[in-house]
């Protein structure tokens, strides 16, 4: 199936910076991710989406999942959950392996879902 691919552009702008402070993401008290290498992906009227190095990320709490969506300007997404205190958070991780070139910083690098990770600035 070939998929559509866009250009960010002034009708959809996208950004990707270095981030200018640690960054770290919790499940209530369990610290899942803590780097001062995130990178800050701005992409039209969304909020902000911290994008952390897989490589700051617990290894121990990540469950690959079989989940996979698709972003016409990033590329195939995939996911992970999460597994703290006892409980499976579903799909609460994803990364894009092979984005596209407009946003290629983003390799090996990860984001939470807000309503169930807390991502701070610190």
């Amino acid at each position: 199936m070939t998929r559509q691919v866009l250009i960010p552009g002034p009708d959809h702008p996208i950004t990707v910076e270095p981030g200018k402070t640690r960054v770290v993401a919790r499940v209530g008290d369990t610290v899942v991710a803590d780097t001062t290498s995130a990178l800050v992906l701005r992409e039209s009227t969304y909020p902000p989406v911290q994008y952390i190095p897989l490589e700051d990320v617990d290894p121990d709490l990540l469950r690959p999942s079989d989940t996979q969506t698709y972003c016409p300007y990033k590329g195939e997404a995939s996911y992970y959950h999460l597994a703290v205190g006892g409980r499976e958070l579903t799909d609460a991780v994803w990364t894009y392996r092979t984005p596209y070139d407009a946003v290629s910083e983003i390799a090996g690098h990860v984001a939470f879902y807000p309503d169930r990770v807390s991502v701070t600035e610190e």
